[in-house]
C-alpha cells in the first residue's frame, strides 16, 4: 500500500503543537522554554497553510471571473 507523503505531513504541525503543550505542562520550570519554539513552529505552519489556501482560492476566483467576462 502506497501512503501519500502529504497525508502524513499534514499531521506533523498538530503533532508538534500537542508535544509542545504536553512538554510545557509537565516539565520543570527550567526546561519549559525548550518546548516553546516547537509549538510556535507548528502554529506558524498551520497559519501559513491557511493564508496560502485563501490566496489560492482568491486567485482561482479571479481567473474564473476573467474568463466569464471574456465571453
Amino acid at each position: 500500500m502506497n501512503i501519500n507523503k502529504r497525508f502524513i505531513l499534514s499531521f506533523v504541525a498538530p503533532f508538534m503543537i500537542l508535544i509542545s503543550a504536553i512538554g510545557f505542562i509537565f516539565r520543570d520550570n527550567s526546561r519549559k522554554i525548550f518546548y516553546l519554539p516547537m509549538g510556535l513552529m507548528g502554529i506558524s505552519i498551520i497559519l501559513e497553510k491557511d493564508v496560502r489556501r485563501k490566496l489560492d482560492r482568491k486567485n482561482i476566483l479571479k481567473k474564473i471571473k476573467s474568463y466569464q467576462k471574456a465571453k
